[in-house]
């Protein structure tokens, strides 16, 4: 190209019809060729199958389904496992998909390609639609019903298969509740064994207990203090009767001792001894050192006037007074009466002695209920926690057999075909006006490329004009080229077979591009 020179659309123009051929050839060849090939491209033909969601028949307020997954999971999920190469190699052989590819190439590239084929579009609504690309109209309609036939029942099998692992979870996780509900149970049973009485629902029970027995002891201390005044009288009627006798002189007790007797007879001697027994058990117990040396004594004493009693003829034995003998009986009464009273003193002092022990118990009971309140707090919180949790348990294991049993009857949820596959009465590609199309520009593009090439490489002078701009020069006198025929028929030869050269190679990349993209698209 000549620096500084100015391309007028008459430029354009006397170019353009003087390399006329160099744009007509590349256009008309790859135009041609672009003819052929999309004319050599299989027909491919599309069917499809609208598939919808219908809902479960049964209200939701009644039974309440356990899939809760939305339409486009789920649909995703049910995808994946039928474009798996178990499912899709099943349906390439009983469809006898891709014979050739088949005895070409390896089955997982078959595989792939069928997946490219397949489309799954979900459509506004609950519905999704489910297409199968092929050469055959037939084998796309039958492949795109086998496919709609796949994903309904895969959805059902799906569906039942997660009710039925949602009831064996939730029974799974029932017997473990269960488990550690019977262990809690045990272990506050135990509980209240080990602290009987000392529960805080025993307290009331415990306090009126310990009244009663505050009552009892009130009781038996009333009871008490009236036999000692009865002791008392006795005892005082005792010591009336236990004075000396005044038949019985020259009887003495020491002041020092008083179980020593001496002077007088041995009966006098036996009357007063008894009469001092008589004495000292009203101020001592039975177990005083002196009581029991005056019983000694008397025994002795007895002795004694027994042995004399055998000495001495019968008619000489003195007879007791009728008045020394009453006195006696009455005396013997009261000690009896006396040592009875002394009985049920001791007996209800034991008793006292018991029933305090009692009250002792129930107010130790008392003092550890709150103890025993506390730890049992902690115990009944986590039963409850752990029956809460079994009965929620138990409700859910319940609903959900319920929708286990919807989802077998095929009452709840499914995928109904809506409108099935039809035969497909024109082919979706290759769409060939189109390529066609873009076949002549690309031809005639590529022509003025060359041109364009052509002439940015010339560096001729083809008129003075040119001369004068470029050069500044003026022009004296112009020659026309002077070209034989031959020379002009060689030129244009040349130009043809380079067109038509160029024209092949681009024709050529052309298919190879052409080629390359139908196989990895197809």
């Amino acid at each position: 190209m000549l620096p500084g020179k100015k391309y007028t659309p008459e430029d354009v123009l006397r170019i353009a019809w003087r390399r006329k051929w160099l744009i007509l050839l590349p256009f008309v060849a790859v135009s041609i060729g672009t003819m052929v090939v999309a004319a050599a491209l299989p027909d491919r033909y599309r069917s499809d199958t609208l598939i919808m969601v219908v809902p479960q028949r049964v209200p939701e307020s009644y039974v309440k389904s356990t899939v809760t997954t939305p339409i486009e999971d789920r649909l995703s999920s049910i995808s994946q496992q039928i474009l798996s190469r178990t499912k899709l190699e099943q349906v390439v052989r009983e469809y006898n998909l891709y014979s050739a590819e088949r005895r070409r190439g390896l089955m997982e590239d078959v595989v792939d390609r069928m997946r490219k084929d397949i489309e799954v579009q979900v459509v506004k609504g609950d519905a999704f639609r489910v297409s199968f690309t092929s050469t055959d109209p037939r084998i796309a309609m039958n492949v795109a019903n086998r496919l709609a036939s796949m994903f309904i029942d895969e959805s059902l099998t799906d569906r039942t298969a997660l009710a039925e692992s949602t009831t064996s979870f939730l029974e799974s996780q029932l017997a473990d509740a269960r488990r550690r509900l019977e262990a809690h149970e045990k272990k506050l049973a135990d509980y209240k064994m080990s602290h009987p009485g000392e529960l805080p629902s025993e307290r009331d029970s415990n306090l009126q207990a310990m009244n009663n027995l505050q009552m009892q002891v009130q009781a038996i201390l009333n009871s008490i203090d009236s036999d000692k005044d009865r002791r008392f009288q006795i005892e005082r009627r005792i010591a009336d009767l236990s004075q000396m006798p005044t038949d019985t002189p020259n009887v003495t007790i020491s002041g020092d001792d008083p179980t020593a007797v001496a002077g007088g007879s041995t009966a006098a001697q036996l009357q007063v001894a008894r009469a001092q027994l008589a004495l000292l058990q009203t101020r001592y117990t039975p177990d005083h050192p002196d009581v029991v040396r005056m019983k000694r004594v008397i025994k002795d004493l007895e002795a004694k006037q027994q042995a004399e009693g055998l000495k001495r003829p019968v008619s000489q034995a003195a007879p007791a007074t009728p008045e020394e003998a009453k006195r006696l009986s009455a005396l013997k009464d009261a000690q009896d009466e006396l040592a009875l009273v002394n009985r049920q003193i001791a007996e209800k002092q034991n008793e006292e002695k018991q029933v305090r022990a009692a009250i002792a118990g129930y107010q130790a009971r008392i003092e550890a209920t709150p103890e025993r309140e506390s730890e049992l707090t902690g115990l009944l919180r986590d039963y409850d926690t752990l029956r809460k949790t079994y009965d929620g348990l138990l409700a859910k294991q319940e609903d959900s057999k319920v929708a286990a049993n919807l989802e077998r009857r095929q009452i709840g949820e499914q995928f109904r075909t809506l409108d099935p596959a039809r035969l497909p009465e024109r082919p979706i590609s290759p769409n060939r006006p189109l390529i066609d199309l873009a076949g002549a520009l690309a031809g005639l593009g590529l022509g003025i490329g060359l041109v364009a090439l052509l002439e940015y490489r010339d560096s001729s002078f083809r008129t003075d004009d040119e001369v004068a701009s470029v050069l500044a020069l003026p022009v004296v006198a112009v020659i026309p080229l002077m070209l034989s025929s031959r020379e002009k028929l060689r030129l244009r030869r040349r130009e043809v077979a380079i067109g038509t050269a160029f024209a092949a190679v681009v024709f050529g990349l052309v298919a190879i591009g052409a080629w390359l993209w139908w196989t990895w698209q197809y």
